[in-house]
């Protein structure tokens, strides 16, 4: 290769790299984004495991849940808890999905999460309308993000400011009263740009109440951005963006599921004891991005950022005289039979069969400033990709739970009069600096990619109901390293090793933080339009811990703590195909498949706070990682016509700690779902599109936490038409 195409591949692809991070200017000779990822090196190249969803396949089945969108995916699957991915619950190999807790979320680089390190459960998710594109990062090149670097990094790539002038709107609507508008617009040139784009998804509700009340949603989000350049043809070039969210949403969602009977008879009921729940929720979002260019191997990015997320959720918290949970277990025994006919509505009879209702009040801060500068030095024989950061960051958590008794009288809740209960009344703060340095060194066939990241964390804890406060600091360095080799023009090896870290939360911060030894290895083909890999990975945990949340079932005692549950390991192997098979000139038939494996083990005896561990025995599994999941889907593309099929299989998962055959435990239902999808195109600009969710309706119970069985969503038919401008 001539020096001069070796500057115009490392133009293109710096120039690709910035685009997907930071939301800049598309330009007509990017490489497709599918084609890139860490430190703008092509897949196929990559030393790690890393797949990205670009706009044309996020385009087929136009999934509004996250997790249907990332189960297509190896090593990530999800827990169901509504049907709809409101607040997903999503893993990657093997960590807890409770409230993808455990993964790292960013939203064209910045982390989106209320608050990342004070309070990691993600009761926020942007709408996937708004992506063109998803990044999911797993082994070693986890730890150029963080914090959560034991499993790895979910990444949503924003709509990028288009050169000149360029709209789209997207109606649809179907059963269950779903309705979406999506429109955005856009111009730009080599100097300035803009871009407005807004979303608004709505329903009635798939599960129903014996009053008929609604049981949907609606959620709205705008983003606007803008761009800047100095002067296009200065050595030196100097760009400066701005970007602005809002979002809201209020949906008349409940912690309450059915007892495994009441599910089994009609699994999209809900008691009536649930009928005053609703969650409220309003976030903004605003990041301003300097990028300096000395050269076209030398860019310096830096962002400040803030996120501001406020919610309520209003739901059924307890009984005076009993456990809910063990309540819908067991619903059958004399005393339980009782509390579960007032759940369903029957008239309460003493004041222990009261129900406490009240909002879980919470005002969520997250900002701070994120510098990167990318390299591309070459040396002697090797070539070079370095990229070192800081970030430094600061998020808080505000809580504040009350709750006030309600007597169920003729089907319905009436205040009981008692006072008042304030449950919570405290406030969590991090200050956190984190540093990170990688260099993806390639000779000939040969890629070696070593780095390390710093986290120094110090956390402060004030409870205010109690008058107490706790301060504590925290570091830890994290190496890794990677490596790839390619055996054949479209056959390489790879491999690598790094540190996971989960930092504890401040009300656990003395505990220590969660810390293991990941390991990956595999193959990958690339050829055409066709890829196929294998990894296998092992993570070995010196220390797992676990965040308990009232979405696991938590108890107010250890509401939000962490809770040590020593050394354990995950292990497990990851197959992925994708190929665009041709059939005949304008028609081919794009195939892909995902399939994971996973096996866990505590590897020491102990009992825990957290209900889902609860008394643990050496040789355990751990809870909610299923063994299996398998996404595949086939297609016909003929260019005016699209049509797909995807089938999604998940087996079965424990749902507490334990080592029974999961027949004879609590589980979730392994179950398998089929979607379909056409897209017409009349016309270049017009496309008419039909979706059907769930097609031969299979309804499993997904959860059983915190409160009884839950279900995923029905058979789900969606029709729609999209405009475009160009």
């Amino acid at each position: 290769m001539t020096s001069r195409a070796r500057q115009h591949r490392s133009i293109a692809l710096g120039a690709v790299a910035a685009s997907l991070v930071l939301g800049g200017p598309a330009r007509a000779d990017d490489p497709p984004a599918t084609e890139v990822t860490v430190h703008g090196t092509r897949e196929s190249k990559t030393p790690g495991s890393v797949h990205v969803l670009g706009e044309k396949r996020l385009g087929v089945f136009k999934y509004d849940d996250p997790t249907q969108v990332l189960q297509q995916v190896p090593g990530v699957y999800a827990r169901g808890e509504d049907g709809l991915g409101l607040r997903p619950n999503i893993g990657l190999r093997g960590v807890n999905p409770d409230r993808s807790k455990k993964v790292t979320l960013l939203e064209d680089g910045i982390p989106f999460g209320p608050a990342p390190y004070s309070a990691p459960a993600a009761y926020f998710f942007p709408i996937m309308q708004r992506m063109t594109s998803v990044r999911v990062v797993k082994g070693p090149a986890a730890i150029q993000h963080g914090p959560q670097t034991v499993a790895g990094t979910v990444e949503y790539l924003t709509r990028a400011i288009p050169l000149g002038t360029r709209a789209a709107i997207d109606l649809a609507a179907g059963q269950y009263g779903y309705g979406k508008v999506h429109a955005w617009a856009g111009n730009g040139d080599e100097r300035l740009g803009f871009l407005v784009e807004g979303v608004h998804l709505r329903n009635d509700g798939f599960k129903h109440l014996a009053s008929g009340a609604n049981t949907g949603l609606a959620k709205n989000e705008w983003m606007a951005k803008a761009f800047y350049v100095l002067d296009p043809d200065a050595r030196v070039r100097h760009e400066f963006r701005l970007k602005g969210t809002y979002s809201d949403e209020t949906s008349n969602e409940t912690y309450l599921g059915l007892s495994t009977g009441d599910f089994r008879a009609d699994p999209l009921a809900r008691y009536p004891g649930s009928a005053l729940d609703r969650m409220t929720w309003h976030r903004t979002a605003v990041a301003l991005t300097h990028v300096m260019t000395a050269s076209p191997e030398l860019t310096l990015t830096t962002t400040a950022y803030r996120n501001d997320f406020s919610r309520a959720w209003r739901k059924l918290n307890r009984f005076r005289g009993a456990d809910i949970f063990e309540v819908l277990a067991d619903p059958d025994t004399p005393r339980n039979a009782v509390f579960a006919s007032v759940l369903r509505g029957q008239d309460a009879t003493t004041s222990q069969e009261t129900l406490f209702i009240g909002p879980n009040e919470r005002v969520f801060v997250s900002q701070g400033i994120d510098s990167r500068t990318r390299w591309r030095p070459t040396t002697g024989p090797l070539s070079h990709k370095i990229e070192y950061g800081v970030r430094l960051h600061q998020d808080l958590v505000d809580r504040r739970h009350t709750e006030d008794g309600f007597v169920m009288t003729g089907g319905t809740l009436r205040p009981e009069g008692s006072p008042t209960v304030t449950t919570a009344f405290n406030q969590a703060r991090t200050e956190a600096l984190a540093l990170h340095a990688i260099d993806a060194l390639t000779f000939d066939a040969l890629t070696v990619t070593p780095g390390v990241r710093v986290e120094v964390v110090r956390t402060t804890a004030t409870d205010k109901k109690a008058g107490t406060r706790e301060a504590a600091l925290n570091h830890a360095i994290l190496p890794g390293a990677a490596v790839f080799y390619g055996v054949l023009p479209s056959l390489g090896v790879l491999a690598g090793v790094h540190r996971g870290f989960s930092p504890p939360t401040p009300e656990s911060a003395r505990d220590g933080a969660e810390l293991s030894v990941n390991y990956e290895a595999g193959a990958r083909f690339v050829r055409g339009r066709a890829r196929a890999e294998v990894v296998g990975f092992y993570n070995d945990y010196s220390n797992l811990t676990d965040y308990c949340t009232e979405s696991s079932g938590c108890a107010a005692t250890g509401l939000d703590r962490t809770f040590s549950a020593g050394a354990a390991r995950v292990y497990g192997l990851e197959a992925y195909v994708l190929h665009d098979v041709p059939v005949v000139s304008g028609i081919s038939l794009p195939l892909t498949g995902a399939y994971t494996a996973t096996r866990s083990e505590f590897l020491t005896s102990f009992r825990s706070g957290d209900p889902i561990l609860g008394q643990v025995r050496e040789g355990d599994e751990i809870p909610y990682v299923p063994r299996h999941t398998l996404n595949a889907s086939v297609g016909v593309d003929a260019k005016v016509v699209l049509a797909a099929v995807a089938v999604n299989w998940v087996s079965a998962m424990r749902e507490t700690a334990g080592s029974a055959p999961l027949d004879q435990v609590m589980a979730t239902d392994g179950f398998v779902t089929l979607d379909a999808s056409a897209t017409w195109r009349p016309l270049r600009w017009l496309s008419v599109y039909a979706n059907l969710r769930n097609l031969t309706d299979e309804q499993a119970i997904v959860s059983r936490r915190p409160f009884g069985a839950r279900p995923n969503a029905p058979r789900w038919a969606q029709l729609g038409v999209k405009a475009t401008y160009d």
